[in-house]
């Protein structure tokens, strides 16, 4: 070790001031950068621990962070806190433990200490805050929603109702992220707030932002309009479902995004009842029949005694005949009377037609071109291979084309090269980024320990190439004076070292190192 030092030391010696300077800056730079990476190494994977925090959530979170002292860091304005990737799940835990975050406002949890001794009044109050509470919690896990608050307004109970035009109205704050929420993020707030309230309907919720816009105005119902809010969406949905239904089916054969599918619908938005009342004069039917048989019998006998009766009237037997006189005189009456009622044929129809009937379909489809071949040209489908697809969509779709009418009309399809989206490539590679996060980690943690080895082994090879070496004075041509004096004398003379000055500079600094070393001899 002794000798390692002396030879650092003689080696020290033998360097210029320059190559002194730049070996300890070289030196400075390959700790430092050593320095660096340790750290860099060591330093701890911070991931999200809680986002979207208020300041009085986020003034606690840290505040028990720091009572168990696991470090952290917060970002986002004080909203986001990030702690060690090994303690996210168990700090996660713990924390929802205590009731953090607890988010804006108290929710039901105001009811799980008992207090006794509370007026109706102040549980109805309390009710309402913890409503008030949990719907701003809920509205606030919304996509693009920071925080949200709401207030409730409902009519008192009372036993004798003067205004029986009173309802229940809310009203909700919402802090938005984007420049505008859209509408039907909005619609979604304001049925989730009047499906948690008795008695309260959509229209009666307002919805605003901090930026001072109602933002549901746009979506209250107007009769004049018939709910043509409530229409739009049916054919949206309508018009979504089809158009679906022929991307799953196009998209086996052409490929994931490589189709593009709108359909457009025309939907039938009156509703209508329909009487009709018909008779048939020819299909007639009995409806009822009535028969009255009348039958009447009267006799006249002469005087005398005759018999009367079915012998006296029988011809032949005598009882006609008196002997004294003509015969008698029998008189018999029978009538029948029959009345049929016919009734005639009657259909009575009731036709009640709804709104939302399909009337027309009409489809727009692109196709991506097909890869290219080994050679890198572009192979294009036939007019065989576009009609194949189209007679997909035209059965797909149901599509029926009237008297006259051309298919092509009713679905235009179309290969045309697709534009890639820039914020597509973006998601992809941030996509490929995150799941390659571990492997960069781990290779960054070896790539900068190679580094330093490196530098390392560079510094000592250079550290060695630095060693001097002697460097012979050139044979220069002597005066004859010098020389004589140099050959007597046997060593290098001021005259000598003044005229090898002259001669040539570049040599003076391994004179006056002779000269030096000579003078210590």
């Amino acid at each position: 070790m002794k000798s390692f030092l002396s030879s650092l030391a003689g080696l020290w010696k033998e360097l210029g001031a320059n190559q002194r300077v730049s070996l300890v800056v070289a030196a400075v730079a390959v700790i430092g950068g050593l320095t660096a990476l340790t750290v860099w190494s060591n330093r701890p994977d911070m991931q999200l621990l809680f986002g979207r925090l208020t300041e009085k959530d986020a003034a606690a979170i840290v505040s028990s962070l720091q009572g168990q002292g696991i470090p952290y860091e917060v970002s986002n304005g004080g909203s986001a806190v990030y702690v060690p990737s090994e303690h996210v799940h168990r700090l996660r835990m713990d924390l929802a433990s205590r009731g953090l975050p607890s988010g804006e406002g108290v929710g039901f949890e105001i009811f799980d200490k008992n207090q006794f001794g509370l007026s109706d009044f102040i549980q109805r109050t309390n009710y309402l805050r913890a409503l008030q509470g949990e719907l701003a919690r809920t509205i606030a896990q919304l996509d693009g929603v920071r925080s949200a608050r709401v207030m409730i307004v409902q009519p008192e109970n009372r036993l004798l109702l003067t205004e029986q035009g009173i309802r229940p109205s809310a009203s909700v704050f919402l802090e938005v992220s984007s420049n505008r929420l859209d509408s039907e993020a909005v619609n979604s707030v304001r049925h989730l707030v009047a499906n948690s309230v008795q008695g309260l309907t959509p229209d009666e919720v307002a919805v605003i932002d901090q930026k001072g816009r109602v933002l549901s105005a746009e979506l209250e119902e107007d009769p004049m309009l018939a709910n043509a809010s409530s229409q739009i969406r049916y054919r949206q949905q309508v018009e979504d479902y089809f158009a679906k239904k022929v991307e799953t089916m196009l998209k086996p054969v052409v490929g994931e995004g490589n189709v593009v599918v709108r359909v457009s619908a025309d939907i039938d938005t009156e509703a209508a009842t329909l009487t009709e009342e018909r008779y048939d004069p020819e299909a007639q039917v009995v409806r009822s029949q009535t028969v009255t048989e009348d039958t009447s019998n009267s006799q006249e006998a002469r005087a005398g005694g005759n018999l009367v009766g079915v012998t006296a009237n029988t011809p032949g037997a005598g009882g006609n005949e008196a002997p004294g006189g003509g015969p008698t005189s029998v008189n018999e009456q029978a009538r029948t009377t029959r009345t049929t009622a016919y009734e005639i044929n009657r259909v009575l129809t009731n036709i009640t037609r709804t709104p939302g009937t399909v009337k027309r379909l009409t489809a727009a489809v692109f196709v991506a071109p097909l890869p290219a071949d080994e050679a890198g040209e572009p192979i294009v489908r036939t007019e065989e291979q576009l009609n194949e697809l189209r007679r997909i969509v035209v059965n797909a779709l149901g599509l029926r084309a009237e008297e006259g009418q051309d298919l092509n009309e009713l679905v235009t399809l179309t290969e045309m090269p697709f534009a890639s989206s820039p914020i597509i490539e973006e998601v992809s590679k941030m996509e490929q980024v995150t799941r390659l996060q571990p492997l960069i980690d781990l290779g960054m943690r070896i790539g900068g320990f190679l580094l330093a080895g490196f530098l390392m082994m560079t510094f000592w090879r250079q550290l060695k190439k630095a060693r001097p070496e002697p460097v012979p004075l050139e044979v220069l041509r002597y005066a004859d004076e010098a020389k004589n004096k140099s050959e007597k004398s046997g060593a290098l003379t001021p005259e000598l070292l003044t005229e090898l000055i002259r001669q040539k500079p570049e040599n003076v600094s391994t004179a006056l190192r002779d000269w030096a070393g000579s003078s210590n001899n």
